[in-house]
């Protein structure tokens, strides 16, 4: 059975797994970037943090993206698994393991990944605090989904 490599779980992510997926005899290099959740942001104690996401439409995006950098470096693998549900501090939330014949590009690829996450991939969270708590909405935070989820413009 050939295992996926752009996934959305509600389990914890194994960075050995992600990573295992790209390694390679031609790959000289494997970046390997682990988001987690942490405690403070911008003076506010996190007590933990709720993720959802579109789950079908999620793992088509990180294929997307993993597309996309196969086209800008070739030679590059890239494997993408990102966690729902809730985290707690110091969980890991996504691990992105992209490998290259050199390390410059895996580097390069690997940051690209996480920054197109944050652009297209429909995953939202809550933030839970001491005070309180909210949906942050879009992970660029530049847009609010106080209901819980992106809003459907149904027109």
């Amino acid at each position: 059975m050939t295992e996926s490599l752009f996934a959305i779980t509600s389990e914890p992510i194994s960075v050995e797994d992600v990573m295992k997926k790209v390694m390679r005899p031609e790959a000289g290099a494997v970046a390997v970037f682990a988001g987690t959740v942490r405690e403070w942001t911008n003076g506010k104690r996190t007590l933990f943090l709720q993720y959802e996401a579109y789950v079908s439409m999620a793992e088509k995006m990180l294929a997307q993206i993993g597309a996309e950098i196969a086209q800008k470096w070739p030679g590059a693998k890239t494997a993408i698994t990102h966690r729902i549900g809730r985290l707690e501090i110091g969980d890991i939330a996504v691990v992105i393991a992209v490998s290259s014949p050199h390390r410059a590009e895996a580097y390069e690829a690997n940051r690209y990944a996480i920054e197109r996450i944050k652009q297209i991939v429909p995953i939202w969270k809550k933030e839970q605090w001491e005070d309180g708590s909210a949906w942050i909405g879009d992970q660029l935070e530049t847009k609010a989904y106080p209901s819980g989820k992106p809003e459907v413009d149904e027109r």
